[in-house]
C-alpha cells in the first residue's frame, strides 16, 4: 500500500488546517490508520488512530479535543482537521496504515508510512 499525505502549511496560532492521506490499492478498508508527527530535533511522536471502521478512534492526550481523525473508505483517504493549533504542534506530519486487531499507539506496529507534511503554527 502507498500512502500520500498532503494538507500542510503555514498557520497562526488558534487556526485550523485538514490534513489529508490518499492510500492506494483496494483493501484500505482492512487497515488501521494512524497519524504521527515529528518536530525538529525530537523523536517521531503518536497523534491519532482510527480503526478500519472508522468506529473507533485514539488520540494522543496533547491534541484531544482539538484533532479529529476520520476517515472516507470510498475514497480510500484518512483525515486529520487540526483546530486551535498552538506553536507547539510545528512538525511534520506523517500518515500510517496497520495490519493489527486493535488501535496502536506505537509506531512499529505500522508498517506503511507516507512522506511527510510539514505544519508551521506561527504565534
Amino acid at each position: 500500500v502507498q500512502l500520500q499525505a498532503s494538507g500542510g502549511g503555514l498557520v497562526q496560532a488558534w487556526g485550523s488546517l485538514r490534513l489529508s492521506c490518499a492510500v492506494s490499492g483496494r483493501t484500505f478498508s482492512s487497515y488501521v490508520m494512524g497519524w504521527f508527527r515529528q518536530a525538529p530535533g525530537e523523536e517521531r511522536e503518536f497523534v491519532a488512530a482510527i480503526s478500519w471502521s472508522g468506529s473507533s478512534t485514539h488520540y494522543a492526550d496533547s491534541v484531544k479535543g482539538r484533532f479529529t481523525i476520520s476517515r472516507d473508505n470510498a475514497k480510500n483517504t484518512v483525515y486529520l482537521q487540526m483546530n486551535s493549533l498552538k506553536p507547539e504542534d510545528t512538525a511534520v506530519y506523517y500518515c500510517a496504515a496497520s495490519k493489527t486487531l486493535w488501535l496502536p499507539a506505537d509506531s512499529t506496529d505500522f508498517g506503511s508510512w507516507g512522506q511527510g507534511t510539514l505544519v508551521t503554527v506561527s504565534s
